[in-house]
């Protein structure tokens, strides 16, 4: 398995990981055993860092991953969140009050089975809360040894900056792939001034990019996914005009959709690794064979030009997951 370092934080990764965010009922049903046999074939293949969050499935995802993990644990390399709340009205928040730092990894740390998380990512940027604050208090989980590395997830470039004087941060974890490439503008230069590296969530727009999905017909009774702007009626047929590109650039090497998807996004820099969710072994290797995909100046370019920064209709959340984004 070919490693990378996110950024210059001394954290070395495999070159894809694992998001396991599907793996609770957010896209469809869930198959605990077979998500279970999902991350262990990553970890035999040496994709062997996990992503999960207490957010997903109000903490029974960790728990699920920590059972995946109880005989295993020293062969991961173990990411987790935190932040973001369910609340009991069923509206979401986000709480990055230092003293919430510590009561949440307690929590983390006890689902996940472990008593240290090697990455540790504040899940959205509390907007009542200095990130000093927030990121002070995740700081000494560090000295405490409960906690390896820092991270962000889908902060803007003034609050990375903040942060980076804080406390060193190794990766910031957003949402980048052919059709979301806002990152490019501000956040990954900074990121690369900084040293941080890049774990991009999504990075098959949420499985758009695989060229499997066509209609709502194609999406299970509760998949969150009817709810995305970009996969409402209107902006989808638009959507859907994006692909034959993809599909040409991937017959030609002889790979999926997918596989050129990840293909492009391993090839737009050593210090990105992405981290596609599945809850199905066989993705896991058909998605792991993007590593042996190389791309030349003229697929890039192909593929560029139809995917420029924009090109998705509809925003990647609704509005008020878009309020949270880029804080």
């Amino acid at each position: 398995m070919q490693q990378r370092e996110l950024g210059k934080s001394g954290l070395k990764v495999p070159a894809m990981g694992l998001g396991c965010m599907t793996m609770t009922a957010i896209y469809g049903p869930s198959d605990d055993d077979r998500s279970i046999a999902t991350i262990h074939r990553a970890i035999e293949l040496g994709a062997n860092f996990i992503d999960t969050a207490d957010v997903y499935g109000q903490g029974s995802n960790e728990e699920l991953v920590g059972r995946a993990l109880a005989d295993r644990r020293d062969k991961a390399i173990l990411a987790t969140k935190f932040g973001n709340l369910r609340l009991p009205d069923g509206k979401s928040g986000v709480n990055g009050r230092p003293e919430y730092v510590m009561e949440a990894c307690e929590k983390n740390l006890k689902r996940l089975g472990t008593d240290v998380i090697d990455l540790y990512y504040l899940h959205r940027v509390d907007p009542d809360t200095p990130i000093e604050d927030t990121v002070g208090a995740m700081s000494r989980l560090v000295e405490q040894g409960k906690v390896r590395y820092l991270g962000l997830s889908e902060a803007g470039a003034q609050t990375i900056r903040r942060a980076q004087a804080t406390h060193p941060i190794a990766a910031l974890q957003s949402e980048f792939s052919l059709w979301t490439r806002d990152l490019e503008a501000e956040i990954l230069p900074t990121c690369r001034e900084l040293g941080i590296g890049l774990v991009p969530y999504s990075p098959l727009g949420r499985g758009f990019l695989t060229a499997t999905i066509r209609s709502f017909d194609d999406l299970a009774e509760k998949d969150r996914r009817k709810d995305m702007p970009r996969y409402q009626d209107g902006n989808r047929e638009e959507n859907l005009r994006l692909l034959p590109t993809l599909e040409e650039v991937a017959g030609k090497h002889g790979c999926t959709p997918a596989q050129m998807a990840l293909a492009w996004i391993l090839a737009q820099g050593n210090d990105i690794v992405p981290i596609p969710g599945t809850k199905r072994p066989e993705r896991v290797e058909e998605n792991l064979g993007a590593l042996d995909v190389t791309l030349d100046d003229g697929d890039l370019a192909k593929l560029n030009a139809t995917f420029p920064p924009g090109a998705a209709q509809g925003t990647r959340y609704p509005a008020g997951g878009m309020k949270r984004v880029g804080l």
